[in-house]
């Protein structure tokens, strides 16, 4: 069982943090090769395939249901953290 991800008491560097344990979990990236800047794709490796399974985790981890259109536009690991912090930013809305 997946327990949710409580984004709202998260600042975005404990965020960051976070994306950086579930990459290294899920396809055993070492973690010190991913930063903020890292390219999903070029960098860290991940395709199309690991991406779907990185929108499914996110989803289970927050609750909540993330638009493919909002996730094809994510390139890096900043942007992760952006979709979440807009995750937030709707919820409070």
């Amino acid at each position: 069982m997946t327990t949710l991800l409580n984004v709202h008491d998260m600042n975005r560097d404990q965020l960051y943090l976070w994306i950086v344990d579930m990459l290294h979990d899920m396809f055993e990236i070492d973690k010190t090769n991913i930063q903020l800047e890292s390219n999903l794709y070029a960098d860290l490796d991940i395709d199309s395939i690991d991406a779907v399974d990185i929108v499914v985790k996110l989803s289970q981890s927050t609750g909540k249901r993330l638009q493919p259109e909002v996730f094809r536009s994510v390139r890096t690991v900043q942007d992760i953290v952006n979709v979440i912090e807009t995750l937030k930013a709707d919820e409070k809305a």
